[in-house]
Formats: structure tokens, sequence, C-alpha cells
């Protein structure tokens, strides 16, 4: 898991070259990945975006403890592929939290406390990059 990575239109643009370097694999079925409950108990999805064919994105929230977590679900685990989870403070000029490597089923889990803040998030399955900028303030 790295961490503070800087996000920039740069960085999402060596992410999708490296991908498309990647060997890609197509799923078989066109059905969304479902939140697999990685971040663990008293985490509920409160938003999430559809990474074309390749998974979901999704970002939890615990209200007993402030916490978001990220995390990206292939919707058919295979072969490594590049995937990608990041949180941030809204506005930061780095992910506070990302992880991003080669991963066969999901990306994540990565936490960030951000009670009374709106967050940025993001996940991405080889060159399908989604999420949230400046979103659930609270």
């Amino acid at each position: 898991m790295r961490t503070s990575t800087k996000r920039t239109a740069a960085r999402l643009g060596t992410l999708a070259l490296v991908a498309g370097a990647a060997a890609t694999t197509v799923p078989t079925a066109a059905q969304a990945a479902g939140y697999n409950g990685v971040c663990g108990s008293g985490y509920t999805v409160v938003d999430h975006r559809d990474l074309n064919l390749g998974g979901t994105v999704y970002l939890t929230y615990n209200s007993s403890n402030g916490n978001n977590c990220v995390v990206t679900v292939r919707n058919s685990p295979g072969q490594p592929i590049l995937m990608l989870a990041g949180l941030s403070l809204a506005g930061a000029s780095t992910w506070t939290k990302l992880d991003e490597d080669y991963y066969r089923s999901y990306a994540g889990p990565v936490y960030l406390h951000a009670e009374h803040s709106c967050i940025d998030w993001e996940g991405g399955i080889e060159n399908n990059v989604s999420g949230g900028f400046h979103t659930h303030c609270g």
C-alpha cells in the first residue's frame, strides 16, 4: 500500500498508459461487483461508481467512529491487473490514503477519519477510473 501519491491529470494519464500496456481481462458477466464487506463491521455503503464492466468502487462510512473507507472490487477475479483505491480530505494535492498495485479481486480498503469534512475518493481498474471530489461533507 502506498500513500501520498500526487493527484494530477498526469498521474491519471500514467495510470491509463500503464494499464493499457497490461494484459486486459474482460469479464464474462456484465453484472456489477457487489460490496464485499472488506471495510469491516459498522461500515455502510454511502456511494459507489461503476467502472464499466471491470467492477465497482465503493465509498463506505462508519458513523460510530467518523471513518470513511474506499474499496475497489472487480466483477470477476482473475489474473492480477492494475487497481487503485484512494481517499483524502477534499482539495488535498495528494491522496492521503492510496492503495495502487496489481490485484486479483480488490484494491483497498483505505481508511480516513473525516468527520465534519468533505472528502475526495476514487477507485480504478486498469484505465477505468471514477469517484467523487469534494463530496459527502458532514
